[in-house]
């Protein structure tokens, strides 16, 4: 990094149901990194921008975290915090503080949560962009279901294709469904997640409380052996609530 430029960290919000992902992509401008690089560029912020983890199209987030590089004179983070979001409608920055030089938020996140919500009555058209839709299910056979996910695994057969890592292990350290009012709610806690990941498990695990697939169904999956499911949770209810370093 140049001297000339300090690195700051930055906690944003955003509205996923408007965006195709958090990425950078070749045949489409409507991704949260494109939106902020735009409006940081007009603030004659040259910089790309590096998240904590990349979202899905239609995925919110509440609590990313990013990091990007600033022009010294920028030394009023409110004021620069301000200005970006006068520029943004669907995103929103939350905090900015300075950051060590080397700060990255990707490679130096310890935990990553994810906040999954949902209905068993149909969502109001307000609600259709944030919360998914489930029929009835066992909350019992729910939480026992999530909780065959805890621990350290081989996640190759709970995750879409298509992007190289160099290893599918990951660590979950807990899971969690709680119940408020109509609202239901499922919690995932690691040190990260493959593609796809969060949404395939909470399929899975809302289809065993349904009955539809066994308890030993998801071990063999989460082993290696058989895979039972590939389906995807709706990306409306998935959010990216806190990254913890």
């Amino acid at each position: 990094m140049s001297a000339k430029l300090r690195r700051v960290k930055a906690v944003i919000a955003y509205d996923g149901s408007v965006y195709f992902g958090f990425q950078k992509q070749t045949n489409t401008s409507k991704t949260i990194t494109s939106d902020i690089e735009k409006a940081l560029h007009a603030l004659h912020i040259h910089t790309s921008i590096v998240g904590s983890g990349r979202t899905d199209a239609g995925v919110h987030a509440t609590g990313q975290i990013i990091h990007f590089d600033i022009p010294q004179y920028w030394n009023d983070l409110k004021k620069l915090m301000l200005n970006l979001n006068r520029k943004l409608d669907t995103i929103q920055f939350k905090h900015i503080t300075f950051a060590p030089c080397d700060f990255h938020a990707r490679f130096w996140a310890k935990k990553r949560l994810y906040r999954y919500v949902f209905k068993t009555s149909k969502p109001s058209v307000f609600e259709k962009k944030y919360i998914s839709h489930y029929d009835s299910f066992n909350p019992a056979v729910l939480i026992k279901a999530l909780s065959l996910f805890e621990g350290k695994h081989d996640f190759d057969f709970f995750r879409k294709t298509g992007t190289l890592t160099h290893t599918s292990i990951r660590e979950i350290y807990r899971t969690k469904y709680l119940q408020q009012g109509a609202y239901h709610f499922i919690y995932f806690e690691a040190n990260g997640f493959l593609r796809s990941q969060v949404r395939m498990m909470v399929d899975a695990a809302i289809r065993c409380a349904k009955g539809e697939l066994s308890y030993s169904n998801i071990e063999e999956q989460l082993a290696c052996h058989t895979k039972h499911t590939t389906k995807l949770a709706p990306p409306e209810g998935l959010y990216l609530a806190r990254i913890i370093y």
